[in-house]
């Protein structure tokens, strides 16, 4: 379940006009009262994000914004389906993601148990920037973004990718937790209606 404060990201339109509509209604839902350049600066942020989501395959998307110690923060919520290393049963999996995440130096790498399986929980941290023309200056502005990603490996051979990312780290704690929240709500089910408990199926 996505936490009622994350608003859904237009991430399936017909066309750019449309992609522009949606994220104007966006903005006036989010910031009903605000003035121009807030709501600009707001739909920027949701723009950048559409585009770059969008092109890595996303499945779904949600952004958040509040106030911490009267800091405005953001975050995106975004989930993904890839596909799982070529192990036997999700257990496998589990192991070999968590091990090729280390081997990167991706992050703080862990397993973990939840509700609906055994997974693997990446937190880290990353740069990203924006363009020059979208922040009014002649270069590209380069900030840090803090992550937690969760691997859940189904039994198909595909594996559930949940990721929370936030610029503002006076957030993080608040993020992090609505985050836990969401992925300890994850319910799998068979087809015939019974849960789906990953971990108990296959290796």
């Amino acid at each position: 379940m996505v936490p009622e404060n994350f608003h859904d990201l237009p991430v399936r339109f017909r066309d750019d006009g449309e992609a522009v509509q949606l994220l104007e209604d966006l903005t006036d839902k989010v910031l009903p009262g605000a003035d121009y350049d807030d709501k600009t600066a707001f739909g920027v942020l949701c723009a950048i994000s559409v585009e770059e989501l969008t092109g890595l395959g996303v499945e779904y998307a949600a952004v958040c914004i509040t106030v911490v110690d009267d800091v405005p923060c953001t975050a995106t919520l975004s989930v993904f389906l890839v596909d799982s290393p070529e192990a036997n049963g999700t257990q496998n999996a589990v192991r070999d993601i968590a091990s090729n995440l280390s081997r990167a130096e991706a992050g703080e790498v862990s397993q973990i148990d939840l509700p609906c399986g055994s997974a693997v929980s990446c937190i880290g941290t990353r740069s990203e920037a924006v363009a020059g023309d979208l922040t009014g200056s002649e270069e590209s502005v380069t900030f840090p973004v803090g992550y937690i990603r969760i691997f859940l490996p189904l039994p198909n051979g595909t594996t559930l990718l949940m990721e929370m990312a936030t610029p503002t780290m006076v957030g993080w704690d608040i993020f992090s937790t609505m985050f836990g929240n969401t992925v300890s709500s994850i319910r799998l089910y068979h087809a015939d209606g019974s849960r789906l408990i990953t971990s108990e199926v296959g290796g």
